[in-house]
């Protein structure tokens, strides 16, 4: 019995101790003029999806909720951000060179029809970011659309 209350004791005690050990959550200044939605100006449901699914994970506007401040799921969550961001960063999309733009485009429109983004992960804590079937199609053919070269302006042009 005793030993067991010592062992519950240690625990928490960590428990308490780990919670010094902050990830970094500073972000760096970027210019807007390299956002995803300047440069390729999406619709505003486009836009809406964008914010609200992906831009967590994918840009540098994460919006952290409460349980982001209890470690190890600070940790958990600041690796899964990183890793995100390190994979397509919308704030930053127009650093990357045009090739590589047209492969992050496509690549985003497969793993959004394919149902592996936003991940089950993520949606079951924000059930906001939940895309219907529909939603899915409409987003993955803007990612598609601009990966085949076709920009806003020629959009518009296609429509006359």
């Amino acid at each position: 019995m005793r030993t067991r209350r010592y062992l519950l004791l240690g625990l928490f005690g960590l428990f308490i101790l780990i919670q010094f050990i902050r990830p970094d959550k500073s972000v760096p200044s970027v210019e807007a003029s390299q956002d995803i939605c300047t440069i390729l100006a999406p619709p505003a449901e486009v836009t809406t999806m964008l914010k609200v699914a992906c831009y967590d994970c994918h840009s540098y506007q994460t919006r952290y909720p409460w349980y982001s401040q209890i470690a190890p799921v600070s940790w958990w969550l600041a690796n899964h951000i990183n890793e995100g961001r390190e994979h397509v960063n919308f704030n930053t999309f127009g650093a990357v060179s045009a090739g590589d733009r047209l492969e992050l485009l496509e690549e985003c429109s497969e793993v959004v029809l394919d149902g592996e983004m936003p991940l089950r992960s993520y949606t079951w804590a924000h059930p906001e970011a939940r895309l219907s079937p529909e939603q899915r199609r409409l987003l993955a053919e803007w990612f598609s659309t601009h990966a085949n070269g076709v920009g806003p302006n020629d959009e518009e042009e296609e429509a006359h």
